[in-house]
């Protein structure tokens, strides 16, 4: 047991992936808490039979990631105030053998970091193409970054530093943390090592669509929040590929010039300067033909996700979480 480590666990209606989350961590650290979004299953019953600490937030008030790592990082205070660090996990993920050992090694070793996360992998891979994708979206390169995922360990004095997640966020939450944390003049480091198994259990087009969706919102909100600071790139690629470029086709295939077909064929020069880029990285053939194709097909879905957040913005409507995955 690691007694400078707590753990924080969030979810909602996760099932038989809690049980495993929280398996995972058993006897690691000097206490776990897990908090529950508003689940209609027996997570939190299942939590309880584990000796988890459970706090079970307010329906009344929306639900976000943000506001629920707050909670647990409060309980844990409360219930292991001798703690320095917090490894947050989500309730679809397990966490590596030797993962919280090689995290607190690094934070230990370097007081400029405020955050260290590692290879997050995909359970099952090879059960979808969805998988795959998410499988190869967690693949990072080891070092420095700018941000981080919801499973990471952090300084809790950092974290104090900044008042912890922006509640407010329904996505996004890490990122503009770690922009917070960076702009103190904190680092945060991507080990070369495992750290958590995580179970998208995406296995439809849906699916798919709604998480895109969600990533288009959360890339205009949080470049909004920040002030730009980030996320600019990722706004500008899906405003180019959704609106500039369709609308200029257009436009010009109205004069009748071959410039429209052109314009229409960078889209395909995109694909294969993304598949070519995979396959030198050394991904096979199937992993670098889906992820190149997903990178410009998930603009559309992005583009709504995107529109809508800017909607809401004119409107002064604050939006619940976006789910995309079945209930366990």
């Amino acid at each position: 047991m690691n007694c400078s480590v707590g753990i924080v666990a969030i979810g909602r209606n996760e099932g038989a992936r809690l049980e495993a989350c929280l398996d995972s961590v058993s006897g690691c650290a000097s206490a776990v808490v897990y908090v529950d979004s508003g689940s209609t299953d027996d997570s939190v019953a299942k939590a309880r039979e584990r000796g988890v600490e459970v706090v079970e937030l307010d329906p009344s008030v929306r639900f976000t990631a943000g506001r629920a790592r707050n909670a647990g990082v409060t309980r844990l205070a409360e219930v292991a105030p001798a703690i320095e660090f917090v490894q947050f996990i989500d309730g679809d993920c397990a966490v590596a053998d030797g993962w919280l050992d090689a995290a607190v090694a690094a934070l230990q070793a370097d007081e400029e970091l405020a955050v260290v996360c590692g290879r997050r992998r995909e359970r099952a891979p090879e059960a979808s193409v969805y998988n795959l994708l998410c499988d190869i979206e967690w693949d990072r390169p080891a070092g420095d970054a700018e941000e981080c995922g919801g499973d990471a360990m952090m300084r809790l004095s950092c974290l104090r530093e900044v008042a912890g997640f922006n509640p407010d966020l329904i996505a996004g939450e890490e990122p503009e943390l770690c922009a917070r944390l960076r702009s103190r003049g904190w680092r945060v480091l991507r080990l070369a090592c495992e750290m958590t198994m995580h179970d998208a259990a995406m296995t439809s087009w849906r699916q798919w669509w709604l998480r895109a969706k969600r990533a288009g919102y959360a890339f205009g909100l949080v470049n909004a929040v920040t002030g730009g600071a980030i996320w600019g790139r990722q706004v500008r690629s899906i405003l180019a590929y959704g609106v500039a470029l369709p609308a200029l086709a257009a436009s010009l295939s109205l004069a009748w010039t071959p410039w429209a077909l052109a314009l229409l064929a960078l889209p395909l020069l995109s694909i294969y300067r993304i598949r070519s880029r995979e396959l030198e990285a050394g991904r096979d053939r199937r992993a670098a033909a889906a992820w190149s194709w997903s990178c410009i097909l998930s603009k559309a879905p992005a583009l709504i996700g995107l529109l809508s957040y800017r909607l809401d913005r004119l409107r002064g409507a604050r939006r619940g979480i976006i789910e995309y995955k079945r209930r366990a």
